[in-house]
């Protein structure tokens, strides 16, 4: 399966990833300006020179677009139908130490719906894509269906705040608990990445805290493992992107519904 429509949304968000990560690889390395924008969060030159990129990209060839990027914030009008989000460096932190697990994420909601999405790996050369009825990976200019599969047994955990759920919720304590032990083995990127490697059949799931509504960290992995045809939903089973309610993204239902009977035993216990 290839990109056929070089005018497609879906063609334009590969097209838009790449470009990001291009900026990503080119900076890596260099001793770069950090930008301080909470407690213990920051970007560095390479996050706003990679989200310019993203945006010289869309805006080119969507310019009645509405836009929400992490660095720049919200352009276009306020309830837009067509919004793009964009995360133009998924794991700064590593990447400002040299550690070469980092996203390009870029997504377009459609009203409530995420109708094209890409996730680029800058420096595994791949790209994992959507056109919100199936995804793929491209690599090396070619294009594979992404297969899902539990056999790892890996989870990704997400331990950076906020942490809306606690003290009912608290991924930390998740890695605890000796269930978890006994089926899974952790894992922590510390970037959405991860979720596209749900998709792409190379973890077995992801959770993470949070109010994902709207997301530019998660809106394109949740929309490829959708595609994908993962199971996914809050860390209570609700609809995700309904609320404060986190994610629970899994290759089957069977690890679905062993993550969430964790997730309620955790809250039903207390802190």
């Amino acid at each position: 399966m290839s990109i056929t429509d070089g005018h497609s949304d879906a063609h334009l968000a590969v097209t838009a990833s790449q470009a990001g990560a291009a900026v990503v690889r080119d900076l890596y390395g260099n001793r770069l300006a950090r930008y301080d924008k909470s407690a213990g969060d920051f970007a560095t030159e390479a996050d706003l020179a990679a989200e310019r990129a993203v945006l010289d990209v869309l805006c080119a060839a969507r310019p009645d677009d509405a836009v929400t990027g992490e660095e720049s914030g919200r352009s276009g009008a306020a309830g837009a139908r067509r919004r793009w989000l964009v995360d133009p460096l998924c794991g700064t932190l590593n990447y400002a130490v040299r550690t070469m697990l980092v996203g390009v994420n870029v997504a377009l909601r459609e009203g409530p719906e995420v109708t094209a999405a890409a996730t680029a790996d800058p420096f595994g050369g791949e790209v994992f894509w959507t056109d919100g009825e199936a995804a793929w990976v491209r690599g090396d200019g070619h294009d594979e269906r992404l297969t899902p599969w539990a056999g790892s047994g890996l989870v990704d955990v997400n331990l950076d705040p906020p942490f809306p759920n606690a003290p009912g919720f608290q991924a930390a304590r998740l890695l605890a608990d000796p269930g978890f032990a006994a089926r899974f083995r952790p894992r922590v990127v510390s970037s959405t990445l991860a979720v596209a490697w749900v998709a792409a059949g190379r973890r077995a799931a992801y959770v993470t805290d949070g109010d994902l509504r709207d997301s530019v960290h998660f809106a394109a992995g949740i929309a490829l493992c959708r595609a994908a045809g993962c199971t996914v939903t809050g860390l209570y089973g609700e609809p995700v992107l309904s609320g404060a309610g986190g994610l629970v993204a899994a290759a089957d239902a069977q690890t679905h519904a062993a993550l969430l009977e964790l997730v309620k035993k955790q809250t039903e216990n207390g802190s």
